[in-house]
C-alpha cells in the first residue's frame, strides 16, 4: 500500500497491515517504522523495497506488525528530517489502529543514523530501537544527547569490516550508553562489510526482541 503524507511534511511511504487487521488486536497493533539507506532516496517508492523491512514483509506470509517505510527525498538526509518523521508518526497513529506502547524504530546506513537521531528527538515514543550500520553526528550533540534515551532498549548492529560507515560509529554510541546505564545490546558481524542488514532483518530474534519491549 503506497501512501503520501497529506501536507507540507511530504513523504511517500510504503505501509503494510497484518492479516486480521483491524479486528484481532483490541489494544491496537504493534508498528515498525523503517528508515532506508541513502541509495533508496528519490521519488520512486519501488526503490525502498530492496532491503530491510519492506523486503521482509514481502517474504514473510504473516508478519505481525503494521509497517511504515517512508522514502527520503533526493539530496536530503534522515537526521535533518526528524520533525517531518514525527509528523508522519502522528499521521499514522491518528489514522490506523496502532498500539502506542509498541512502536519500534529501525533503519540501515543513513537510516541507522536517522534511527539514532529520531529516537533522541522523540525519547518517549519508541518501545525499542534497532539502528543498523549507523551512527550519530557530533555537531548534533552526539554522543552526549544519548542521555535522552538511556531508558530506551537499543539493539545496534554493524559489520566489523564496514568501510562505508566504520564500526566505530556505532561503538562510540554503544559505549556511551553502556557507561551511562543504557539498555543496549550490540551485535558485530565479524566478516560483514556494509551489508549488515541482511542477517539482521532475516533474524526472527529481532522481531521477538521488539515484541518483548513495550512502553510502561
Amino acid at each position: 500500500m503506497r501512501k503520501v503524507l497529506p501536507h507540507e511534511h511530504y513523504f511517500r511511504f510504503h505501509l503494510t497491515l497484518p492479516k486480521g487487521y483491524p479486528e484481532e488486536m483490541s489494544d491496537g497493533w504493534p508498528m515498525i517504522l523503517f528508515l532506508h539507506g541513502a541509495g533508496e532516496r528519490g521519488d520512486d517508492i519501488e526503490r525502498i523495497m530492496k532491503h530491510g523491512i519492506p523486503k521482509v514483509v514481502d517474504e514473510i506470509d504473516d508478519f505481525p506488525f503494521v509497517t511504515v517505510s517512508p522514502q527520503c527525498p533526493e539530496d536530503l538526509w534522515w537526521p535533518e528530517l526528524t520533525d517531518s518523521l514525527a509528523v508522519l508518526l502522528d499521521h499514522v497513529v491518528e489514522n490506523y489502529r496502532i498500539n502506542q506502547k509498541r512502536i519500534y524504530l529501525t533503519g540501515l546506513s543513513m537510516g541507522g543514523y536517522g534511527t539514532w537521531h529520531l529516537a533522541v528527538r522523540e525519547p518517549e515514543r519508541f518501545a525499542a530501537i534497532a539502528p543498523v550500520c549507523g551512527g550519530g553526528f557530533p555537531l548534533n550533540g552526539f554522543p552526549h544527547n544519548l542521555d535522552r534515551i538511556v531508558h530506551v532498549p537499543v539493539w545496534a548492529f554493524h559489520g566489523e569490516k564496514d568501510s562505508v560507515v566504520p564500526v566505530k560509529e556505532s561503538r562510540v554510541l554503544v559505549d556511551y550508553l553502556e557507561a551511562h546505564g543504557g539498555k543496549v545490546r550490540f551485535t558485530v558481524y565479524p566478516d560483514a562489510e556494509h551489508d549488515s542488514w541482511t542477517p539482521t532483518y532475516s533474524n526472527p530474534e529481532l522481531y521477538e526482541w521488539f515484541m518483548s519491549n513495550s512502553l510502561k
